[in-house]
Order: structure tokens, then sequence, then C-alpha cells
């Protein structure tokens, strides 16, 4: 049965791509490239944001 996940907006500023991994330019004795990991500030990582009636405000 399949699970029922909620339709959340993909984020604008990263357009749902929220990972990417950069290639530094060295390497390591091995041969491999040095990459860095990065995230999405806007979204954290996740791809979505939150619709602007279900995020908290005050307190």
């Amino acid at each position: 049965m399949p699970q029922s996940i909620p339709n959340l907006p993909i984020c604008r500023d990263c357009d749902g791509f929220a990972s990417v991994a950069i290639d530094t330019g060295t390497r390591h004795a091995d041969g491999t490239r040095v990459t860095l990991r990065v995230d999405c500030p806007t979204c954290k990582g996740t791809g979505h944001t939150l619709r602007a009636s279900l995020v908290r405000v005050g307190r």
C-alpha cells in the first residue's frame, strides 16, 4: 500500500535539487577528486518549502 506523501511546494531557490557536490580541483593520494557537499540554505537540504500558511510566526 503506498504511503501518503504531503504535497509540498518545491523550493524556488534550488528547484528541488537541494544537495550538490562541488569539485575543489584537488585530488586525494589515490587519484579521486576532493568534493564538498553543500545543502540549500533555504530548504536545508529537503528540496521543499513550507507554505506561508503553515509557518508558525510569533509566540
